[in-house]
Formats: structure tokens, C-alpha cells, sequence
């Protein structure tokens, strides 16, 4: 009897028909179901009535009868209120403070809000509000942190949800239930209680557990931490350094200078300094959802061009030319360091290489007095209430699918667990509304395997994009990630997988060539 073989001629007409589907075919349907989307969205946000925008993404949870713990009441954990509010899941939101607003909340008596008396945000108020609650009009682009924690207020009074905040009680231990996998959560809090829950969504921030530097000496001086600056009381008259070149590191040297004998700031590398206004317009409204789509090396070279017509070179200021290439470090935003350089009030120095007492040695062997040190030198990701077996946050790293879901874990999410181009708020609320469909059930992940695989390819390309350093292991491009959360939540209503296919090849970071 003759046996059958496979036609093998069609073996590359199959391999043509797949790479159009996932390639070409795919981005080009994936393009129109985005715009879609979001002329749905705003059609909801404006009010009219339209056949599409009548009709909920997903209907709301009729029948919850397991609930969920939401820990952190700060800008993500009050986003995941609202959503589950919305889609009627029963849940309980621990906060170890008294207020609302995590680390936007100045003095939080949390203890762990990083928040100082002068911040203002250096993301612009339309891009940094919920998509379901816009700052108010009088608000300036860039406000500052206490109308930040107003507008939270705002927020949560406006859905109604405040009664169902546990303040002062923190989450002391999670642990999933001995039942076994996907049994549900068991949450401890500070008052002995133990509760069971379906599933976790963990949102008590990652800029609250200071990374200290090492050098070698002793330093005979104050040293403290920018998680612990507060004002430039106690500066007056001193020799102050600051070290490091990011956002906060460039408001604490600017603020001390107008008070100190001088400023110094040290750096490892050098940055890009990125003003507030381009052209009058808030920097981050230059980009859209339209021009993250076009090849990333053309948007580098725009952006470059763009920042060397306003700034010049960086080492034309005194600071020391960059090692790496525009948007392959997270960008250091400042209107004032710059000029406050040309005012001769603060003076840039190469990185520490020994502390003697009440002088500091830097990298190209200069020796300056220092009264005082604070260190910039970012964060570590901590959850006290995990144990590293549970979830391992090694050198700030946590493997997690589209930055949310642990793929060993179930029913254990991560909200606003990411370091966006831009604002965080918008993102961790898209990422709830994602959570809320796994939740109901009507979207589903994909298998671990498959989630393990995206998780090393995403990460692959932020090795490719991103100097090597423990602040470049949660960044996200901020249009491209929330096309990807758009996606997953579409995964279930495609035919034949088309959608689910598009949304495992979907990317949270642009480069430049594929990983």
C-alpha cells in the first residue's frame, strides 16, 4: 500500500501565508483595530452615542463570589480600585498610610513617600492623568505634588470607593494557599488577621527602598539619601554633592545651589538633559501614538536633532558626553540644571572614587571639600510581604509577562511595576482593566511556556536598547506598551488566532533592529 507524504511543495507557500499573517497582514490589522479602539474610547470620553461606543468592553462581574486584594492605595493601587469598582469584583485595598496618593503624598505618614516640599512633576498633566478622570483645566502642564494629591483625592471621591480602603493597615505576609496553585491567596496585615483571596494585584511602588552606593574611606560629613531629602534647610553655607544625573539628583543639586557655598553633582555617565518645553509644548506631548509607530531610528534622529537645536552638547555645559545614544537611558528631564551650570551654582564632577574624611576624590584624581552628600542613586524593587522563593527581585529584576503577570504565580498581578517614557498613572489603569478581563474570564493568558518565551525576548530587547545598570530593568515605551495591553485584551475575539497571534508578537519597547 502506498504511503502518503506531504505535499512539501507547499511547505514555503505555508511558511509565505504564515509570515504575512504574523507580519505585514498582522501589524497592518493590528494598526486598524488600535485606531478603532481609541476612536471608541474617546467617543466615551466625550459622550457620543454611537453603536460601538454604547457597548462595554467586557460586561461587569455578576457573580463574584471570591475576593480581591489590592495592596497600596498610591497612584497604581488606586487605579485598580476604580477598575474593579467599575466591573463590580468585590475586593479590599490595604494602604499603611491615613491619605491616598503613595509616594505623591508629601510627609505621607506611610513613611515611604520619596515626595520633597519643591517636586513638580516632569510629566505633563495630560499625559499623566487617569484616562477616566482628566486634571483639571487650571491645572498647570506640570503641576506640583500637592495638587497631585489633590487631584487623587479627587479621583477617588469622585467613584466613591474610599470606604473600601483600609487605612493604616499594612500587608505584612502573602502566601498562596496550601491547597495548592490557583487555590487562591492567603493576606496577613499588621493586626494578626489572615484573609483568602482568589487573587493579589501588588501596587506599593518601587521608589520607597533606597539603593545605597559603596565607595571606598569614610566620609566624615552628613550623608543621606534623596528618599529622605525633604528641603534645603541645613545646606545653607555648605559644600554640597550631589550624586547622580537623574530627575531628582538635578532638582536637589538646582534647589541646594541657591543656598550652599556650592554644588557639586557627580556622575557615572553622562546624560541627556531633556527640557520641560520644546517649541512652548510639554517635551512628552511631542510624541503620539502615530509617531511611536514609525521606525525607531527615525524617531532618535528627530528627537536628537530637536534636543541639540534647544540644548547644544552636553559637554559644551561642563558634563560629560554621553556614553550611549539618545533614548537608551532613561531620559533625565530638567529646565533648570543646565542653566543653573552656566550660572557657575553648581559644577559638574566625574564619579566618586574615594571618600577621606571631609574630602571626596573624584574619577579624574580632583579633591574637593564636602560638608554633605545625597545620594541619587535610585531604588531598589522590594516586596516585604513576599519571600524571595515566592518572587525573586534579584538584581531589580522580576520576570513577569507584559510587566503584570508572573507566569509560576497564578492569580498574582504587579500594577504600575514599570519605568515608562512617560507617566505611569495611564498605564497601570490600562493594566487593571487587562487584570479585570483575566479576572472575569473573558480573556485568557497564554501558557506559561509561552508567556516564559515573550518575557526573554522583551527582555532581550531591553539589553539591546538600555545601558546595562539595575535602574533599565522595568522600562517601557509608553504608546507602544499600552498598544500591547489593547491587544492582549483583544486576544479572545479574533478568528482563527489572528488577534492572539498579533498580541504575542506585540512589543513593549521600540529598537532599532529586532532582538
Amino acid at each position: 500500500m502506498a504511503v502518503s507524504r506531504p505535499d512539501i511543495r507547499r511547505r514555503p507557500a505555508e511558511r509565505l501565508l504564515a509570515w504575512l499573517v504574523t507580519g505585514p497582514l498582522g501589524h497592518l490589522y493590528s494598526v486598524v483595530a488600535d485606531l478603532t479602539i481609541m476612536a471608541v474610547t474617546e467617543a466615551r470620553r466625550r459622550g457620543v452615542v454611537t453603536k460601538l461606543a454604547d457597548q462595554p468592553m467586557s460586561e461587569p462581574r455578576k457573580d463574584s463570589a471570591a475576593r480581591v486584594c489590592v495592596i497600596g492605595a498610591g497612584a497604581s493601587g488606586i487605579a485598580a480600585c476604580q477598575v474593579l469598582s467599575a466591573r463590580g469584583v468585590p475586593y479590599d485595598c490595604f494602604e499603611k498610610g491615613s491619605e491616598v496618593g503613595g509616594n505623591w503624598r508629601y510627609g505621607n505618614d506611610n513613611g515611604v513617600s520619596a515626595a520633597y516640599r519643591s517636586l513638580f512633576i516632569n510629566t505633563s498633566r495630560r499625559r499623566m492623568a487617569y484616562s477616566t478622570f482628566p486634571m483639571p483645566e487650571d491645572y498647570p502642564d506640570y503641576p506640583h505634588h500637592s495638587q497631585i494629591a489633590r487631584y487623587f483625592d479627587a479621583y477617588v471621591d469622585h467613584f466613591g470607593f474610599r470606604d473600601r480602603i483600609r487605612f493604616r493597615t499594612e500587608v505584612t505576609r502573602v502566601e498562596p494557599a496550601p491547597e495548592g496553585p490557583g487555590q487562591g491567596w492567603d493576606v496577613t496585615t499588621d493586626d494578626g488577621a489572615t484573609g483568602r483571596y482568589a487573587a493579589v494585584l501588588v501596587a506599593n511602588g518601587h521608589h520607597w527602598d533606597p539603593r545605597w552606593p559603596e565607595f571606598p574611606g569614610e566620609f566624615a560629613g552628613e550623608a543621606t539619601h534623596a528618599h529622605a531629602y525633604s528641603t534645603p534647610d541645613g545646606f545653607e553655607g555648605r559644600n554640597v554633592l550631589v550624586l547622580g544625573i537623574g530627575n531628582s539628583a538635578c532638582d536637589i543639586a538646582c534647589e541646594t545651589s541657591r543656598v550652599s557655598k556650592m554644588t557639586f553633582i557627580a556622575m557615572r555617565r553622562g546624560a541627556y538633559v531633556i527640557p520641560k518645553y520644546i517649541g512652548g509644548k510639554p517635551t512628552d506631548e511631542l510624541s503620539t501614538d502615530f509617531t511611536t509607530r514609525l521606525p525607531f531610528a527615525l524617531q532618535r534622529a528627530v528627537s536628537a536633532f530637536m534636543l541639540k537645536q534647544v540644548q547644544g552638547n552636553m559637554e559644551d555645559y561642563g558634563l560629560p558626553r554621553p556614553d550611549h545614544k539618545l533614548m537608551e537611558a532613561h531620559p533625565t528631564v530638567s529646565a533648570e540644571l543646565l542653566a543653573r551650570i552656566g550660572h557657575g551654582r553648581v559644577k559638574p564632577k566625574p564619579n566618586i572614587e574615594r571618600l577621606e574624611g571631609d574630602r571626596v576624590r573624584f574619577a579624574d584624581g580632583s579633591v574637593e571639600e564636602i560638608d554633605r552628600i545625597v545620594y541619587c542613586t535610585g531604588y531598589k524593587i522590594t516586596f516585604p510581604f513576599l519571600s524571595e522563593e515566592l518572587v525573586s527581585t534579584r538584581d531589580n529584576r522580576v520576570p513577569l509577562y507584559r510587566r503584570v503577570v508572573h507566569p509560576d504565580r497564578p492569580g498574582l498581578y504587579f500594577i504600575g511595576l514599570l519605568q515608562p517614557l512617560g507617566a505611569i498613572m495611564p498605564l497601570a489603569e490600562a493594566q487593571c482593566e487587562w487584570v479585570a478581563d483575566l479576572l472575569e474570564g473573558s480573556v485568557a493568558l497564554p501558557s506559561a511556556r509561552e508567556m516564559r518565551k515573550v518575557i526573554e525576548r522583551e527582555d532581550r530587547r531591553m539589553r539591546k536598547r538600555y545601558v546595562a545598570s539595575k535602574r533599565h530593568t522595568i522600562q517601557v515605551d509608553f504608546f507602544p506598551y499600552l498598544r500591547t495591553l489593547r491587544r492582549e485584551r483583544e486576544r479572545a475575539r479574533g478568528r482563527g488566532g489572528l488577534r492572539a497571534r498579533v498580541a504575542g508578537r506585540s512589543h513593549e519597547l521600540r529598537v532599532e533592529r529586532p532582538a
